[in-house]
């Protein structure tokens, strides 16, 4: 977006306010924040940002994947987090937000857990 109260510039790189044809083609609306040199409370540590929101309903899967791929290297760990509903912030109905700490650290649980690894054909 290069106007507005959202606006940024080239300079930005991949931080800023962006509208784009998403891989379902809808639009998105994606902001990108971070590093930001302010230490947040969550344990001192610096967090990349994105939130990702349509006109009329949620993301999903396919669009989350899609956008975490274009601001983050596939080999890199980002999360949803789903607080308890007094931490809850809502600005947009149809918003959902990708975090990544810039320590890189996420604890994460065993994959077994979700199924054993073996190829699975995905759809096309």
């Amino acid at each position: 977006m290069r106007k507005g109260e959202w606006a940024s510039a080239p300079c930005h790189g991949l931080m800023g306010a962006f509208h784009l044809r998403g891989p379902c083609s809808f639009d998105l609306v994606i902001i990108s924040t971070g590093p930001d040199p302010i230490e947040y409370e969550n344990e001192g540590k610096l967090w990349e940002h994105v939130s990702v929101s349509l006109k009329h309903r949620t993301p999903n899967w396919t669009e989350m994947c899609w956008v975490k791929d274009l601001f983050w290297s596939e080999d890199e760990l980002v999360v949803q987090f789903h607080p308890p509903r007094s931490d809850y912030v809502n600005h947009h109905p149809y918003c959902l937000h990708l975090w990544r700490p810039l320590d890189g650290h996420i604890r994460t649980p065993p994959s077994i857990f979700v199924g054993p690894r073996q190829a699975i054909k995905q759809p096309a």
